[in-house]
């Protein structure tokens, strides 16, 4: 399936933004997907298992791999890329996705300025306490189904339906998206664009907006761990599927349609070229 699979409007809006890439979408099922990416299989450690000291960290770090490193494998072949308690990738992405909390103490260092002597941290937050925080304030729901799915909207079946809608895009696309979400919820602060891994931009974050009563894009694809998965000034931009219906309805109305636009989609065929694509 491709774009112009998706339903006219869809396709139009895709057309308009010059994107020859569609979004996924991501939902939470009990069925397991026939095809597509996973991590492979380990067990979850947590805070239990590592107060007891029962964490064989070596293996848990050896099987780290990236939730966006999976997403761009199913990008690549236009399939699914799925998650759950057993693949889950790492341990962010397992407290991400829902499928565990708290999160260890061990990552919170990680992720902040390490363990002298033993673990090296990666200083994207300046201290523990501050990444307690952070954690302590996304504090994402628990999983709702055993299976986390992304795939490609037109492979969405008539009883699926996306949670969230992820757009891979260049700045010039990127910003159609951008003044759009604020045409579609007249919210001035449409769009945000909160610290965290690339999977937390992409889904957690905006569930936690909605979770608020708030309906927010997400800007991401900022987190330097995981930029090697994506193309050379490629960014993520998350809507919840509310407000990608939306979108998806009234763009023709927006100035998607003037001549501001069309110097912008100019652009877009000027990058295409930049890039060999």
């Amino acid at each position: 399936m491709a774009i112009q699979d998706n339903p006219p409007e869809v396709s139009g809006l895709l057309e308009i933004l010059g994107l020859q890439e569609e979004p996924l979408g991501v939902f939470y099922t009990e069925l397991e997907p026939r095809e597509g990416f996973s991590p492979q299989a380990y067990r979850l450690p947590t805070v239990q298992m590592e107060a007891r000291g029962e964490v064989d960290w070596d293996e848990t770090f050896a099987n780290f791999s990236c939730i966006i490193g999976h997403l761009w494998r199913a990008r690549k072949k236009g399939t699914a890329a799925y998650f759950d308690q057993a693949r889950f990738g790492c341990l962010g992405a397992a407290f991400f996705l829902g499928y565990l909390k708290p999160q260890l103490e061990t990552i919170v260092h990680y992720v902040s300025t390490g363990i002298p002597n033993i673990l090296e941290g990666e200083c994207y937050l300046e201290s523990p306490a501050v990444t307690r925080r952070f954690y302590e304030t996304l504090d994402p729901r628990p999983a709702p189904a055993q299976f986390c799915v992304f795939k490609p909207l037109s492979q969405f079946t008539a009883d699926e339906t996306p949670e969230v809608v992820i757009f891979f895009a260049r700045a010039e696309s990127i910003s159609g998206l951008n003044q759009l979400a604020t045409f579609v919820t007249n919210d001035f602060e449409a769009v945000q664009s909160p610290f965290g891994a690339g999977c937390a931009n992409i889904l957690t974050w905006p569930l936690k907006y909605l979770e608020r009563g708030q309906l927010k894009a997400v800007l991401g694809g900022w987190d330097p761990s995981d930029r090697k998965f994506l193309k050379p000034d490629e960014i993520t931009f998350a809507v919840p599927n509310e407000m990608f219906r939306r979108m998806a309805g009234r763009w023709p109305e927006s100035f998607l349609t003037k001549q501001a636009w069309a110097s912008v989609r100019k652009k877009i065929e000027l990058s295409r070229k930049k890039w060999g694509e």
